[in-house]
């Protein structure tokens, strides 16, 4: 049943991706940025799909760090969230990395500016990109104690990143809940919207599929351990 939800679910999200991608490409050119413009949905669903996934590292990582000493099964479970979110999470907000120069250098012409809202992004991609590293080359018990610090320190970097988006700099504010001028044309807000959701849905898709990945590694890392016991 679960893998029969699963296949549905697949069949939606390209479904949905491919039916974005049209409203995408046939909606109207902007009035002063012209088709460059059409990087906006791509770019925003990436950073919303990528803090969303690195909450879910942290609370992946607060859940491991709470439970490791009472349950070692249940804060496994929990870590696998942790270390799925932070994988997917990461992918994402480097598409956001990669987008905002090229559409940056259309708007602004110049491809990086040092305002708040791109530097929190970038120290938030490399606290990521640490805690991937940690996972990767630290050894011992104390390996996924130390990446969990390392997931909530970077899911506490979320909020901050979305604050610094209202403060002023070469970053365009809050295209919704800004000042009077925020807002998004309707004929521009459905194909917006509709990329929201099928970006949204392709990374939870991803992201189940990490997830499960990671708990056949654990399954195969503690038979490893339980043989070589027995040895």
């Amino acid at each position: 049943m679960k893998k029969i939800l699963f296949g549905l679910f697949a069949v939606v999200s390209i479904g949905l991706l491919v039916w974005a991608f049209e409203l995408a490409v046939n909606a109207p050119a902007e009035m002063m940025q012209g088709d460059a413009y059409r990087i906006i949905f791509y770019h925003v669903p990436s950073a919303m799909v990528a803090f969303l996934f690195f909450a879910i590292s942290m609370a992946g990582s607060i859940g491991f760090l709470v439970l490791r000493e009472k349950s070692l099964a249940k804060a496994l479970a929990w870590d696998a969230w942790a270390v799925s979110g932070a994988q997917v999470g990461i992918v994402f907000c480097t598409v956001v990395l990669i987008t905002g120069p090229l559409w940056g250098y259309r708007a602004w012409g110049i491809w990086w500016a040092w305002d708040a809202r791109l530097t929190t992004t970038l120290l938030l991609w490399l606290i990521y990109v640490s805690y991937l590293l940690t996972r990767r080359f630290a050894a011992g018990p104390q390996m996924r104690t130390s990446s969990a610090v390392l997931g909530i320190f970077g899911g506490i970097g979320v909020p901050i990143v979305y604050v610094a988006n209202r403060i002023p700099g070469q970053h365009p504010g809050p295209v919704f809940g800004g000042d009077r001028a925020s807002g998004m044309d309707p004929v521009i807000l459905r194909p917006f919207l509709w990329n929201i959701a099928a970006w949204m849905c392709w990374g939870i898709l991803v992201l189940i599929l990490r997830h499960q990945f990671e708990l056949k590694q654990q399954a195969i890392a503690a038979h490893e351990a339980e043989q070589s016991l027995n040895a």
